[in-house]
């Protein structure tokens, strides 16, 4: 038995868990914030058996799209009383998948 946890964007997180639940997996949501952007993130969180753990990975990769989003950087100018932002192209989206051992499972 496996213990599949995966921290995936907000925007994609619906899909995710619909998809994985359509397949008859368990799910655990949890609302999470990462330091990169400091935006919303969801990680999930399911116990599998080891013969379905890349079940679930290839359902997390098709349906964690990684994107190009342009951010503001920080001001670098002060022009007429407004500040002058550059924006910045960044990669969001994927995911980071963590797969763990698991010594012992009971459902209760």
């Amino acid at each position: 038995m496996k213990l599949v946890m995966a921290i995936i964007n907000s925007e994609d997180s619906q899909r995710v868990i619909n998809s994985l639940m359509e397949k008859g997996f368990s799910v655990t949501k949890l609302a999470t914030t990462g330091g990169f952007l400091m935006k919303g993130n969801v990680t999930i969180i399911t116990g599998v058996e080891d013969d379905r753990v890349s079940d679930v990975i290839e359902i997390i990769r098709k349906m964690s799209e990684s994107r190009r989003q342009a951010i503001p950087s920080i001001p670098e100018s002060r022009i007429g009383g407004f500040f002058d932002t550059a924006l910045v192209e960044v990669m969001v989206g994927g995911a980071t998948i963590f797969v763990m051992a698991l010594d012992h499972f009971e459902k209760i």
